[in-house]
């Protein structure tokens, strides 16, 4: 299983990015898959995971401004950021379930991760 996460950056408060994952040697409509993420100084946090139905699991501290998506076409998955504030900033990981019946239960870590992205929100 291989994960490479893109689009992160350096972004004012109040913008927006748009993280993708590129997934190979999984499906990303099959499993589990979520983002996390992990600020300076600070243990790795879920930000928001999806089941292979398409129900989803936020972060509170992200609700309402963030999306998480699939790409079946391009096998990857998507995080669409809106409103970005400072606390946001932190290095933005994708992770795959890869076994199991594709639900999520929560904002456990997964299995398996990507190398990351990093996200700067400036104010």
């Amino acid at each position: 299983v291989q994960l490479v996460e893109s689009g992160g950056g350096s972004v004012q408060a109040g913008g927006s990015l748009r993280l993708s994952c590129a997934a190979s040697g999984v499906t990303v409509s099959t499993y589990c898959m979520g983002w996390f993420r992990q600020a300076p100084g600070k243990e790795r946090e879920g930000v928001a995971v999806i089941s292979k139905d398409g129900s989803t699991i936020y972060a509170d501290s992200v609700k309402d401004r963030f999306t998480i998506s699939v790409d079946n076409a391009k096998n990857t998955l998507v995080l669409e950021m809106d409103r970005l504030t400072p606390e946001d900033t932190a290095m933005y990981y994708c992770a795959a379930e890869g076994l199991g019946a594709g639900y999520c239960y929560g904002l456990y870590e997964l299995n398996y991760w990507g190398q990351g992205t990093r996200v700067t929100v400036s104010s």
